[in-house]
């Protein structure tokens, strides 16, 4: 009964990751977190390394052998049970995760994201400030006025003393994600794949924070990101399991598994790149529909591949 037992929970919890290692060995927290900010991990033997993290390569398309294909928009809504592990869910210590949002930000703060655009067609890239400047809103206060005007040296004083303050977009606020894709058939294969091209955070407007504004239909598209260039990045970071502390799922597995519950609010066509809502405005139920409709078109066209 013990080694049923014991098999059973090696098959439901996968492989051991690297986090629920360190934990056990670690000799304080603090030599704990230093490690895991440096990509070490301790060996049996006692030797400390650095861990190689590299996400499963893509491999190389031919253009002849894509016989079909078709781009689509989807929407992630974070909401959603089923997607809620994109959500930051961490004690610090035995899992130390970082939300979506978060690990994006960070890649894009430590340079290690580079192609972010203003645009879901990537063709205006921005800057690293523009893009972090994005989630961020200053806010100058007459205090500061007031005490520039009476002659206070402020040099040796934080922002929040001179007067300035600042409101950052956190994950709390990002409710929905944009994952802009493409299906296609390859005819070496046989069979019908899906490539993930850009994504995209979607939270309030940092002009509108700390100024009252509270309205989930003002969300707006922080910055979109060439899927390929985030993917070192995302591989580094686990998603919380709440049924097994010890997975090792990385986002970005989770990405290309299609690990999430979408709506299709834009595909291409033959009238061009339309969103739904342009062609059946103001009908909520028939833009569900369509979207179902969509999906449901896409798979039929694997299933026509084949004749008997």
């Amino acid at each position: 009964m013990k080694i049923k037992f014991f098999s059973t929970l090696l098959i439901l919890g996968g492989f051991v990751s690297i986090h629920a290692q360190s934990i056990l060995n670690a000799s304080s927290p603090e030599e704990l977190r230093r490690m895991r900010a440096e990509n070490l991990t301790v060996t049996g033997k006692g030797d400390t390394i650095k861990k190689e993290v590299t996400p499963l390569e893509y491999g190389f398309i031919e253009e002849k052998d894509v016989l079909w294909a078709k781009v689509v928009w989807e929407i992630i809504d974070l909401n959603e049970r089923i997607n809620q592990p994109y959500y930051n869910s961490s004690d610090g210590i035995v899992n130390s995760t970082l939300s979506l949002f978060d690990a994006l930000k960070e890649g894009i703060q430590n340079d290690e994201i580079t192609q972010v655009y203003d645009d879901e067609f990537f063709k205006y890239k921005i800057t690293k400030e523009e893009a972090l400047g994005s989630m961020t809103r200053r806010d100058t206060t007459d205090w500061f006025y007031d005490q520039k005007e009476d002659g206070i040296d402020m040099s040796s004083m934080s922002e929040a003393e001179m007067g300035i303050d600042t409101y950052n977009i956190g994950s709390e606020q990002i409710k929905m994600v944009k994952v802009k894709g493409m299906w296609y058939i390859d005819r070496r294969m046989g069979e019908m794949k899906y490539r993930i091209l850009g994504i995209s955070m979607m939270g309030p407007d940092a002009q509108t924070i700390g100024r009252g504004f509270d309205g989930a239909d003002d969300y707006i598209d922080l910055f979109w990101i060439f899927y390929p260039d985030a993917r070192q990045t995302l591989h580094k970071y686990q998603v919380f399991n709440p049924q097994n502390a010890a997975s090792s799922i990385t986002f970005d597995d989770m990405l290309n598994a299609r690990r999430f519950n979408t709506i299709i609010y834009k595909s291409s066509d033959a009238m061009g790149d339309r969103s739904i809502n342009e062609y059946l405005p103001r009908d909520a139920q028939a833009q569900l529909e369509e979207s179902n409709r969509i999906r449901r078109a896409i798979l039929q066209r694997e299933n026509d591949m084949w004749s008997y």
